[in-house]
């Protein structure tokens, strides 16, 4: 009977080429859990260190001492802190070398601190991509793992004199079966995709409202006299 066959002898009796797609799919489909657990840690980790950096900047005394503290630190700067850290730095170092126009201090900061966001932006959107190509593609390597798996049921029918329903439906479940694989695999990825995608977004929108705000502060303090 149908119901004799699990999904375990299913796979044991597929065609090797079948069982090929099944393990590819089964691999896929881990690797992008794997890669959504690490992704949804790192975002979190991400939205706390702005929190913390916000509330620390906002209530400090002075710019200076907060970098001074953040030189301290023992491990590498990133986020906020890192967008920081950049534009802060060039502006002490231009204001040291006895730079005294507001707009080259303002601008020469303004750079540093996009190439500081462009490094955390990809750091955030790090592996996305493969969230986006196991959605994408494995509807397709299932199906194409069902294709050679319904030519297999059908070249068996060929051979039988006498095909009945009991004989050919382990075959087509067979086929099915890749399908199903198929899809296992790339609709948590698109979720994952989706909902990391947006997560990108609005930190990646903090850092900017961060860094408009820290220019117009660095603004003020380049009129400043010296």
């Amino acid at each position: 009977m149908i119901a004799d066959h699990s999904v375990i002898d299913l796979i044991l009796q597929a065609s090797p080429l079948v069982q090929a797609v099944m393990v590819i799919l089964l691999f896929m489909s881990v690797a992008a859990w794997a890669v959504a657990f690490v992704k949804g840690h790192q975002f979190r980790q991400a939205n706390r260190s702005i929190e913390s950096f916000e509330r620390e900047f906002w209530q400090a005394d002075e710019l200076g001492r907060m970098y001074n503290q953040l030189g301290s630190y023992q491990q590498e700067t990133q986020g906020m802190y890192s967008i920081f850290e950049a534009g802060f730095q060039e502006f002490v170092r231009l204001k040291n070398q006895g730079v005294k126009e507001a707009s080259d201090l303002v601008m020469a900061s303004q750079r540093t601190m996009r190439v500081a966001f462009n490094k955390e932006a990809e750091k955030l959107e790090n592996r996305l991509s493969f969230l986006a190509t196991v959605g994408s593609s494995a509807p397709y390597i299932g199906l194409f793992g069902t294709v050679i798996g319904v030519m297999h049921a059908f070249q068996g029918i060929g051979s039988m004199t006498n095909a009945t329903l009991e004989a050919v439906a382990p075959g087509i479940a067979e086929a099915l079966l890749a399908t199903g694989l198929g899809l296992f695999a790339a609709i948590p990825a698109v979720i994952f995709y989706n909902r990391y995608a947006t997560k990108v977004d609005k930190i990646l929108g903090r850092y900017e409202s961060f860094a408009e705000e820290f220019l117009t502060i660095l603004q003020r303090q380049a009129h400043m006299p010296s």
